[in-house]
């Protein structure tokens, strides 16, 4: 297995290698073959610059590489977010604020790395850069490069192959719908999205206003504490809690409908290994997530924000977005002001449901995908698999949507063995309910890392 964050600071920490030193291992690996497509841009002799000066400023991130998402600004480079359309933008003023406090954490930019377009889908593909397949070598599979391509998930794409990979340790990333976990369930590592409002997203490009969360993929869930730390710029409250004393909720509604078997399997042996360790889990309906279809069904917070930041782009420039992402974002034209504004109000009042549904719980546990990720020709532009693809869309985003419009915290760790596809185990709760969802991840994979 790849190191994590924390091991390789600490090897660096007792002068076991040096900060330029594990650069170097993930310039190779981003030119590698593994990477293929994973970054739209390289920053290779300013992280080398960074991390050459690391061990003097003994900062947090010590020089280690991290990939930034193709939508954030960085100072004097053109944000392009995935797509042609703003490849003539002015280029940025300033770091967006996630890739300030990044850097003054002493993180090494390794590069920008590939997206959806806008980020408007949870498949992964773009029709204009390429699209990296999900990292079958991270899986212990013997099967590598040579297997057929799949679906690496979106729209943080290229951030989950560079950490995957070895690439990067921290990928920047967001996460608007799943963007953050669907990938990170599809690579086999860990994503967390954090309660939205904790870390600014001034500076990147928005989907939606409203559900937006600037957040990063890792490769273990303590990788993933640190870079919420960086990130939003407060310290977790730590516990030292056994898993015995956790309390969790299976809802019954939607989260489990459908189910792949390969993910019905690895979510009912996780399950399994839960109880024998002592942890409490209890059926919980939660049949307020049968709603979210019937609230939207008038027009989604993402399809009518992002028609209001494109609607002048689109009257220029429609002919170069990406057919699947142009038609998502043109749909909300007709929604009425009335709907939107009902919407909201929908909205707080079925997080207020919720929210005292979850009382007393730790986290919840779901799948995080209801299916392993499907092969990249099931999904290849053209229209003849239009339909496939928005099905498939629609379901990888599924659940993980569900705590995007709760304004929750969730996080996906893998939860698949040796041999198998990935399947990523979702922890998730309410809003600001963050360190307990991260204290129940690191409980849970430390059982799932020893089975």
């Amino acid at each position: 297995m790849i190191a994590d964050l924390t091991s390789t600071r600490e090897r660096l920490q007792q002068r076991l290698g040096s900060a330029t030193q594990e650069l170097e291992t993930c310039v190779a690996i981003a030119q590698s073959p593994a990477c293929a497509h994973a970054f739209v841009r390289t920053m290779f002799d300013s992280a080398r610059s960074t991390a050459a000066n690391a061990t003097a400023q003994q900062l947090p991130l010590a020089g280690l590489s991290v990939s930034v998402k193709d939508l954030f600004d960085v100072a004097g480079q053109t944000t392009t977010a995935g797509s042609v359309v703003l490849a003539d933008a002015p280029p940025a003023a300033r770091d967006s604020v996630a890739v300030a406090r990044l850097r003054a954490a002493g993180a090494s930019l390794l590069g920008r790395t590939h997206m959806v377009e806008f980020a408007f889908s949870g498949i992964g593909t773009n029709p204009h850069c390429g699209t990296p397949a999900a990292w079958d070598g991270r899986y212990d599979m013997g099967v590598g490069t040579h297997a057929a391509p799949r679906i690496p998930g979106g729209s943080s794409s290229g951030a989950a192959v560079s950490v995957a990979t070895g690439a990067a340790f921290i990928g920047l990333g967001t996460d608007t719908g799943g963007s953050i976990r669907i990938p990170a369930a599809f690579n086999g590592i860990v994503g967390f999205k954090g309660t939205a409002r904790l870390v600014p997203t001034t500076g990147a490009v928005p989907l939606s206003v409203t559900l937006d969360t600037a957040c990063a993929l890792t490769r273990t869930v303590r990788d993933a504490m640190l870079a919420h730390e960086i990130l939003a710029a407060r310290r977790i409250t730590r516990s030292p809690a056994p898993l015995s004393s956790y309390r969790f909720a299976v809802p019954q509604t939607t989260m489990l409908d459908g189910l792949e078997p390969a993910v019905a399997t690895a979510f009912e042996r996780t399950l399994m290994l839960l109880r024998q360790a002592g942890a409490k889990l209890e059926p919980l309906q939660l049949s307020a997530l049968g709603e979210l279809g019937a609230m939207q069904s008038k027009g989604s917070f993402s399809a009518i924000e992002s028609y209001v930041w494109h609607r002048s782009l689109l009257e220029r420039r429609a002919e170069r977005y990406d057919p699947r992402v142009r038609a998502r974002i043109a749909n909300a034209a007709t929604m009425l002001a009335c709907d939107y504004l009902e919407l909201v109000r929908a909205r707080a009042a079925w997080i207020c449901r919720v929210e005292t549904d979850l009382q007393g719980f730790d986290a919840v546990l779901s799948p995080c995908v209801p299916i392993v990720a499907p092969l990249l020709a099931e999904v290849a532009p053209g229209l003849e698999r239009d339909a496939e693809f928005f099905r498939i869309n629609g379901l990888v985003l599924r659940n993980t949507s569900v705590v995007n419009m709760l304004d929750g915290c969730a996080i996906s760790i893998p939860c698949h063995q040796r041999g198998e596809l990935p399947v990523g185990l979702m922890l998730w709760h309410c809003a600001l309910r963050d360190d307990s969802v991260l204290n129940s991840a690191l409980r849970v994979e430390e059982l799932l890392l020893n089975v």
